[in-house]
């Protein structure tokens, strides 16, 4: 029977594990004095993700804000690759239907150059395959058109020019759970085949 119990507690876990909260952090860094902070939440896989930014030495008004595709800074921030957009689509504002994964808009920092704010995104995620641990955010020196201008880098990367700081997104909060893809419109829902071993082992519970 203990044998059993464990058995149903492990095939629990696994089913639970997109439900665990994950958090992850961004220590931003430039060359040019810029310097910050990312927090992202995210309480499961089926819900959106919480963004906290805090960064210092802007140059006042409004800067790209964007995931990248690789959290490499050996050469900086121009390591960093392209914008993270695994489905190969067009740049886009962050509500638009189609954009990039790492299509955040822009952040605005005030006179003394701070950018301070907070918002939710639902396409950014801390689960399974399309995760962005282990990415990069990266800050523009430019404002980012959201690919609504005729610049010919407007449906590519907003025409946000140059890139003034970067960081690796990594864990905040630890987690040993194994990584699950959210299912495509079974959010909630457990597989099939994991209800059908639950069921077989609760009968086996049962009779034992």
């Amino acid at each position: 029977m203990m044998k059993v119990l464990i058995a149903l507690s492990a095939v629990l876990c696994v089913v639970l594990a997109k439900d665990q909260p994950r958090k992850a952090i961004v220590f931003l860094q430039g060359n040019s004095g810029v310097s910050g902070n990312v927090t992202i939440s995210q309480p499961s896989c089926t819900e959106p993700v919480f963004i906290e930014i805090n960064v210092v030495g802007l140059t006042p008004g409004k800067h790209g804000f964007h995931i990248h595709e690789k959290g490499d800074l050996t050469d900086g921030c121009a390591s960093t690759g392209g914008h993270y957009n695994p489905d190969k689509v067009s740049h886009g504002a962050p509500n638009d239907q189609v954009r990039h994964v790492g299509d955040l808009g822009n952040i605005a920092a005030d006179e003394n150059g701070i950018a301070k704010t907070s918002y939710s995104d639902t396409v950014v995620s801390l689960y399974g395959a399309r995760s962005v641990l282990g990415r990069a955010i990266v800050i523009h020196a430019e404002v980012d058109d959201l690919g609504k201008t005729n610049h010919p880098d407007s449906l590519k990367t907003g025409n946000a020019g140059g890139r003034v700081a970067c960081g690796v997104i990594g864990v905040l909060a630890p987690f040993d759970e194994p990584d699950q893809d959210c299912g495509s419109g079974q959010q909630g829902l457990m597989p099939a085949t994991v209800t059908i071993t639950i069921s077989f082992l609760a009968v086996r519970l049962m009779v034992l």
